[in-house]
């Protein structure tokens, strides 16, 4: 009897490590884009208008497992009838990793090497497998890439030229980053109640000790940013 019991007793443990894996795989991500009448500046990252952006704090690795607080970070998103805007408020307790010579006037490719974050943008929930990756650095550097994410393989289109504007500013143990993309990057504007698909991301530190923060983890094996099936909702409000 006392070997069915433990037989038993580890049957529930399975099914239920499982049934938190699945619960965890489906956790439905979602953030709601307050809509703004008057644009402002990429450089005001204390405007009022920030005050209306629901925040998505992000605290854990890409694979569900707790970042420590130092390096969570959070993210708040506004929209108008020209533009989406993003601002990440990190935490920052230990030496940064990005280049001492920044070159803010073009793209930075690899930057995704060093301290980033990022957000990725699909604008047709029908085709999530394409979309747009906006990077920013703390010291301002920045890349916008175009994806198509096929199943064996990844599609980039290096040229994308988004016309994204980035800010960026270092406080103690803060980093404050912002970008503005216009719509005409996306090839469309949405609508109220529109919704898109994407995910947040945040790359920090360096070595084995290097982190891969996601606002919806991604749950791989390994880190990896780039799985739409994990791709969480940007809903449009006004």
């Amino acid at each position: 009897m006392k070997n069915v019991n433990s037989i038993l007793l580890l049957t529930v443990c399975v099914l239920t490590v499982i049934s938190y894996s699945n619960a965890q795989s489906k956790m439905n991500y979602k953030i709601k884009i307050a809509y703004i009448k008057e644009d402002f500046s990429v450089i005001e990252l204390e405007n009022k208008a920030w005050e209306k952006a629901e925040t998505a704090s992000v605290d854990k690795y890409w694979s569900g497992e707790n970042a420590p607080e130092s390096r969570q970070f959070k993210a708040k998103l506004l929209w108008s009838d020209a533009a989406i805007y993003v601002r990440f408020e990190a935490n920052q307790s230990e030496p940064l990793v990005v280049s001492e010579t920044p070159n803010l006037a073009a793209k930075t490719h690899r930057l995704w090497d060093r301290d980033v974050c990022e957000i990725f943008l699909a604008p047709n929930k029908e085709e999530p497998r394409k979309y747009f990756e906006f990077e920013i650095a703390p010291n301002g550097e920045w890349i916008d890439l175009g994806i198509h994410q096929k199943i064996n393989e990844r599609i980039t289109d290096w040229d994308y030229a988004s016309g994204m504007k980035s800010f960026a500013k270092i406080e103690k143990d803060k980093v404050w980053m912002a970008i503005k993309v216009e719509w005409q990057a996306f090839g469309k504007t949405p609508k109220a109640d529109d919704v898109w698909l994407g995910n947040i991301f945040r790359c920090v530190g360096t070595g084995e000790t290097r982190g891969y923060l996601a606002w919806s983890p991604t749950l791989t094996n390994q880190p990896a940013f780039h799985v739409p099936e994990k791709f969480g909702e940007f809903v449009f409000v006004k």
